[in-house]
C-alpha cells in the first residue's frame, strides 16, 4: 500500500507523549522521531529540545510540538 501524504498533516520535530506511571509521572519526548528521554515537567521539554538546537517560542503551535494524551498541563495520569 502506498501512503499517501497530505500538505494539511504536519509532522512536528517534537512529539511530547502520554503520561507513563512513575513517581513522580513522567511523559516520554520524541525530537525527529527518536526517543531523547524523559520529562516531568514543560521545562524538561524546552531543555530537551535547546540541546537539539530547537527554539520553542509556542507551546501550542501544532507545527513545532505535539502534546498526546494531554496538553502541556498534563503530567499526571487521569
Amino acid at each position: 500500500m502506498t501512503e499517501i501524504t497530505s500538505p494539511y498533516i504536519t509532522h512536528p520535530r517534537i512529539m511530547v507523549l502520554g503520561v507513563q506511571p512513575g513517581s513522580p509521572p513522567f511523559r516520554i519526548v520524541e525530537i525527529d522521531g527518536q526517543v531523547v528521554g524523559e520529562a516531568r515537567t514543560v521545562i524538561d521539554v524546552l531543555e530537551a529540545a535547546a540541546a537539539f538546537g530547537i527554539t520553542v517560542r509556542d507551546l501550542d503551535d501544532p507545527e513545532v510540538i505535539r502534546w498526546v494524551g494531554g496538553d502541556k498541563f498534563t503530567w499526571t495520569r487521569r
